[in-house]
């Protein structure tokens, strides 16, 4: 029977020409619909033929075997059916094909790495668009038609809001510690306290970055108390500098001691050797101002006497991903000069995203960064966003809501100990299980990434954009189990 079925299988441009004729595939280019058929076409195949005993194995899940009827149906209900499969399978196949799309993030993470971290602003993004149009002088002194920097659109800027000499900009913030390290300390040592070796994500880690730099790592301290004795006996003739890492993705918290950076730079300046702080997800504003812990600001950092300041633009800056890099004048010169910073450069549309970022912190409207904006959310606020989403849900079939207490987080290594109280959407399903209907929402035509929680997936209004209410709504009403 089921050799018959495969003599029934339509060919890929006969697929192509029905699908023509429908919006099932808009928005996607020939050369990916294309991929899709073939893909699902192959797919059907294998399952008739039943030549790979793992794909068998799916078959039978309860969680495939609904897609997978044509394989049971009798042969003149093959067609019909198998169109269903078939047209599904290929809206799935398009949604996996590479490349980025909109997703909508409903788990209440700010800084969600998977997702991108920070939004821009729509200025920021629009200042963006407009560079990405048309030629600039990103390289050219506009005054004397000669070679210029692409680093001094924004130099005064960083100076303006950080009062730094100088500053760099390259790709990332392990970049810009790469740079560093490569420029001032090859074959050299760094002293570093224990209980800042961090792993940054991606299993990449502060003492890997150090060697990929050519550095020497000297480790000091204990992994919870670190003293400034520590730090001075480890000092020798070979000592490039001391290197202070912001923990900003755990935090060690009872028994412990850290040495403050304005205590290292009393220390660095006796001996003669650099301070280097690391400030992983530095802000430029006091948390505390928005009911989170109390953190080192740039500005603060800067003050206390280090000799270069690194941190990221995508994480509590709200900007685009960056290593930005601040502090003493005669040491971002020697960092420009190393033949490493080509290699790390930014392009015009991160120091455009970046610029048009900056502004808002220039003109004091914090509150037009989605991030800070974020932040900012009131619980009632949050309690109005929650109840009018369960309003739109009201009377699904098939799903239980509630609205309900909850807790937010920043994420992207930033402020790991706070809690953000919020409200949020729980959805429960009356029928199949609530991983079925996370799953079922990650993979529609617009992704939907929420939480499970208990029994429920539930969709936190701290991150929905006031457009993913109704795309929320619409997609819970597709639910069909």
């Amino acid at each position: 029977m089921r050799n018959s079925k495969l003599r029934l299988l339509p060919p890929v441009n006969e697929v192509i020409a029905e699908l023509a004729k429908t919006d099932a595939c808009n928005g996607y280019e020939l050369s990916a619909i294309t991929w899709a058929v073939r893909k699902a076409l192959e797919k059907a195949r294998k399952i008739l033929l039943d030549d790979l005993n793992q794909d068998g194995e799916e078959l039978n899940s309860g969680k495939t075997k609904k897609l997978q009827n044509f394989l049971h149906c009798q042969p003149e209900e093959f067609v019909p059916v198998f169109r269903a499969w078939l047209y599904k399978e290929i809206r799935a196949e398009l949604r996996g094909y590479g490349s980025m799309k909109r997703v909508i993030n409903a788990t209440g993470v700010i800084l969600h790495t998977n997702c991108g971290r920070a939004l821009l602003a729509p200025e920021a993004a629009a200042y963006v668009a407009e560079q990405a149009v048309v030629y600039s002088n990103l390289e050219l002194n506009l005054e004397t038609g000669n070679r210029g920097s692409r680093y001094s659109h924004i130099e005064e800027i960083l100076a303006e809001l950080t009062g730094a000499e100088a500053s760099l900009v390259v790709n990332n913030n392990a970049a810009a510690v790469l740079l560093i390290m490569n420029t001032f300390a090859v074959h050299k040592e760094v002293i570093v306290s224990r209980g800042e070796l961090v792993e940054v994500g991606g299993s990449f880690r502060i003492p890997e970055v150090l060697k990929a730099g050519g550095a020497k790592l000297v480790e000091v301290g204990a992994t919870n108390k670190t003293w400034l004795k520590d730090y001075q006996e480890a000092i020798g003739p070979e000592t490039a500098m001391l290197l202070k890492v912001h923990t900003s993705n755990y935090r060690i918290q009872g028994f412990q001691h850290e040495v403050p950076v304005d205590e290292l730079v009393v220390l660095g300046k006796e001996s003669g050797i650099p301070v280097v702080v690391d400030l992983g997800s530095g802000s430029f504003l006091d948390g505390s101002e928005y009911g989170l812990p109390q953190e080192p600001t740039v500005q603060d950092t800067l003050k206390s006497g280090a000799s270069l300041v690194s941190f990221s633009g995508d994480k509590l800056l709200g900007g685009p991903q960056a290593g930005i890099i601040i502090g003493k004048k005669e040491l971002i010169d020697c960092l420009k000069k190393n033949q490493l910073t080509r290699a790390l450069r930014v392009d015009k549309l991160v120091l455009a995203a970046l610029i048009g970022t900056l502004r808002f912190y220039q003109r004091g409207e914090i509150g037009k960064i989605p991030v800070w904006n974020m932040l900012s959310h009131t619980k009632d606020d949050l309690r109005k966003d929650a109840l009018k989403l369960s309003e739109m849900l009201a009377g699904l079939p098939g799903l239980e809501i509630q609205v309900m207490d909850a807790e937010s987080c920043v994420g992207g290594g930033a402020f790991p100990t706070a809690v953000l109280p919020t409200y949020v959407c729980a959805v429960k399903p009356k029928q199949n299980s609530v991983v079925d209907l996370e799953s079922f929402l990650r993979q529609g035509d617009v992704p939907i990434l929420a939480r499970i929680v208990k029994d429920a997936v539930v969709f936190d209004p701290r991150t929905l954009l006031p457009e993913d209410y109704q795309v929320i709504a619409d997609r819970l009403r597709e639910w069909n189990p």
